[in-house]
């Protein structure tokens, strides 16, 4: 990556912010949990505490609201999700253009994994990370960690 690549990165994560996250149950469209907190920050591990009925859901529809100085060709994210620390899944998003001075919001639809693939709840609690990097076109914005809980 480039200097010119690095200080665009820069200056479009000084100006991005996460305003909420919303969680629905996709079939329904029922709030399952809502936290309005930046959870775009990179230099720290953020929590949430999520209901335990989620992990029962066919799919689950994640909506992000989020604000942005800087305009962005291609605002997309790449979504790990790690059981101690191992990758059990990865997901690949794209939004596309994103213009300057603007709230967005940006729903998507994650479909659960086949039941016989699920682990219980008590095993997954605390042990489950989602690390999402923000990207505009290659140039990294910002890496968010989110450890979850099963309430």
């Amino acid at each position: 990556m480039g200097s010119d690549d690095q200080s665009a990165g820069d200056r479009i994560q000084k100006g991005f912010q996460i305003n909420y996250m919303i969680l629905r149950d996709a079939d329904s469209g029922k709030i399952i949990w809502q936290e309005n907190k930046d959870f775009s920050a990179p230099d720290q591990e953020h929590e949430a505490r999520v209901p335990v009925k989620i992990l029962d859901m066919r799919a689950v529809s994640r909506e992000i609201n989020f604000s942005t100085i800087e305009s962005m060709e291609n605002f997309r994210l790449d979504q790990k999700v790690l059981f101690k620390g191992r990758i059990m899944e990865e997901w690949f998003f794209e939004m596309g253009f994103v213009g300057a001075n603007t709230t967005n919001t940006w729903q998507s639809t994650i479909e659960a994994a086949p039941e016989s693939q699920m682990m219980p709840a008590k095993v997954l609690n605390g042990n489950v990370t989602i690390q999402t990097s923000f990207y505009d076109n290659e140039t990294l914005i910002t890496k968010s960690v989110v450890r979850l809980y099963y309430i």
